[in-house]
This record gives structure tokens, sequence and C-alpha cells, in this order.
């Protein structure tokens, strides 16, 4: 079934057309129909798979639709990042331009008078992160009586970032009846406990559940020593040096460490993390996007709000303390149809946390196997280019 079948808005469905959507993906096909009906829905979906579009899509048909005379807040997304508030945004602004909706993302990090001001003036759709909304919320600025429909993205990252209590508090301040959605990549008992708790009568949508990864990405995991591992970063870059990498680390100190260990070799990245500023994070993010930075270093607080078409390359420099993170970390590449690659640096204290992460995709990821002249070949690799050894042969092998 064509996005022309549906019964959208034709301006809608003038702008799905531009933007390429001609057919809906499974969680799409899925979704956007019983919400259409103002259905409650529970989804959980592969990453890369279009969620945002899947909510985003019916919550603007209704809304122009259904326009009232005082603009207020109608529809409420709350997101666990700043960066995943703008990729949201974005997405909602492509998808209802001319329909004259209006929508804003909110978050911390800025000065909040421009916030102040855009809210007063009317907003139909507001994305944000619970730390602002709250602020705003005690500070008058923000109402949530007449609020139709409540989106929550992400929502285990949500949990896992210390929000249960926000998102419980919210529920003080909009109305009982309203639609409520949870869309998300990875779904624990905690999730489905809380999901249940303040809906009415969801309907559960889950697309290829035994396999919460995207089949378009080739994994591989390579042992390696945690003090080798930049090492083994360092000419894996230089091997491939037309190739978009997105490198994941366990710690803000530890992005940093490594972004200095790759200028050192005159490798030229940038990090983001918790303690960048707005404006830094948004300019590192942009360059990345538009290539003018190709290798970026990033903590598991960004790992959701990256939504980038073409990364060759997602490298798990340590691995992730829990597994479903693993699931976004590697959900950078290989988005939409297009294929991608997800290596892991596993050292002797991770290979638990590797043991965790295949049990919770219920694969095995394929080993690359490193002769000791290899490995040691590579700790003495200086940028050679004239080296028989290759990543990509190895990972093809």
């Amino acid at each position: 079934m064509k996005f022309d079948k549906y019964n959208l808005n034709p301006i809608i469905k003038t702008n799905l057309d531009k933007l390429g959507f001609n057919r809906p993906t499974d969680i799409q096909y899925r979704a956007i129909t019983p919400i259409m009906k103002g259905e409650d829905v529970l989804a959980i979906a592969q990453t890369g798979t279009g969620k945002t579009a899947a909510f985003a899509i019916p919550i603007t048909d209704y809304l122009s639709k259904n326009k009232k005379k005082n603009r207020q807040i109608r529809c409420l997304v709350l997101v666990p990042t700043r960066e995943l508030a703008i990729q949201i945004s974005d997405v909602f602004h492509q998808i209802s331009f001319n329909t004259g909706i209006k929508i804003m993302s909110l978050f911390g990090g800025v000065e909040q008078d421009k916030q102040i001001k855009q809210l007063k003036e009317g907003v139909d759709i507001l994305i944000t992160t619970p730390g602002r909304m709250f602020d705003l919320i005690s500070q008058g600025y923000i109402k949530l009586e007449n609020l139709e429909t409540l989106v929550l993205d992400e929502a285990d990252h949500m949990l896992d970032l210390g929000f249960l209590k926000d998102i419980k508090d919210l529920m003080r301040h909009i109305p009982f009846r309203r639609q409520t959605l949870f869309f998300s990549a990875t779904i624990t008992d905690k999730i489905r406990k809380l999901a249940y708790s303040i809906v009415r009568n969801p309907i559960r949508i889950q697309i290829s559940p035994e396999n919460p990864v995207n089949k378009n990405i080739e994994h591989a995991v390579a042992m390696i020593e945690m003090d080798d591992k930049r090492f083994f970063l360092e000419r894996m870059i230089l091997e491939n040096p037309d190739s978009k990498i997105l490198i994941f680390v366990r710690t803000k100190v530890r992005a940093e460490r490594v972004c200095k260990a790759m200028e050192r070799a005159n490798i030229v990245t940038k990090t983001i993390h918790g303690d960048k500023d707005q404006k830094e994070r948004f300019k590192v993010l942009e360059d990345f996007r538009n290539n003018k930075t190709k290798i970026l270093i990033a903590t598991d607080v960004s790992a959701r709000g990256i939504d980038i078409a073409d990364v060759d390359y997602v490298v798990n420099y340590d691995l992730p303390d829990k597994a479903e993170s693993y699931v976004h970390r590697v959900g950078r590449t290989g988005r939409a149809d297009k294929k991608g690659n997800a290596v892991s640096f596993c050292s002797k204290e991770e290979k638990t946390l590797l043991k965790d992460i295949e049990e919770f995709i219920g694969a095995k990821i394929d080993l690359i196997k490193i002769d000791k002249d290899t490995y040691q070949e590579t700790i003495d690799f200086k940028g050679s280019q004239d080296k028989a050894y290759d990543w990509q042969s190895l990972i093809d092998e």
C-alpha cells in the first residue's frame, strides 16, 4: 500500500512525495492506521526503520484536519536528549510543511527567553526533554490541559537516564483522556509495565522482535587489549580514508582521550558528549552530516540523536555496559535501505559484555581473527599505506 492510498491531507501527501516517501515501512504500515483511529500504541521496531514518521504522519494529519482557533499544545513528544528533540522536530517540519501547524523543539543548555517567546506565540506540537519542560511548566509558560496526544520516544533510554519520576509527574499535568504512544527500538519489563500503567487499551506493534538489529548491518568483533585499541582504531581509519566513521566510547573523559590519541596520529576527529555546550554539539553534528568531519567520537547519551544516513562504520571502541545500547549504537549505520558495518573492539575485561550482547541480539558476532604478527604489526603501525593487511578484507572474510 502506498501513501497516496491513505486518507491523508493532500498537502501531507505532497510533502511525503517530495521527501521520497512513496511506500510505508513495516512499522509505519502497522502503526499509522491505529494512530489515525485515536488508539494507544506501544511500538517496538529496529532502529533506522522510520519510527519517527510512523507517529509524525498521523499526528500532523489529525491536527491539520482539526484546527482550533486558539493555538495550544495539543501534542507533546517527550525525548531523552537535545539532539533527538531536534531530529524529531525536523521530521515534523518536513511532513507538515504548508499545513499551518506550529512545531517547537524545547531543551536545556540554551537561553530560555526565545523559547518563552515562541511558546507565547502558540505551539501545536512540542518536542521536548523533561528538564526544560518542567522548568517552564513551573514558571507557568507551558500549559498542557488541552493536550490530546502524548508520545514517549526512546522511553527505555529515558528510564536509564533516571526520568521515571519526571514521566510520572507529567501525568499530573495532562488530561486523563488522551492518546498515548510509545515508540522504541528495544523494550524491557520495566518499560512494558510503565507503558501499560499510563495507557488505556494499547495495541502492541512489534516488528522483528526476534532480531532487534537492522538486517542491513554487518557485524564483526576483534579481540584487542584495552591499551592497544587506539592503534587498531588509527589503522582502521587510515585504511578507510573515504569512510564516515562513528566511534562509541564509554565516558566523556575517554572520548577526549581517544580524540587526542587520533590527533597525535594526525587524524582529524571531533567529539560529542554531555560536557559540550549546545552550540558546539549542533556544530559538530552538522559538520559530520555535511562530511566536513569524517570521524566522530560519541558517548551513549548521543547515540539516539545521531540520525545521519551515510555512516559507513560504527566502531564500538568500548563495548556498552548494557546490551540494548549496542542496538542503538549500531543503528546509526545501515539506515533505511543502506548497508552498514559495525565493528567492535573487545578486551578480555569486556568478554562478559560481548556475551550479553550476543544473547540480547540472538546471534553470534563474527570474530575477526588476528594472528600475533598482524597484531604486533598494527601496534607498530605508523600510517603506512603499503601493508597487505587491511580491516575491510578481514571483515569480508
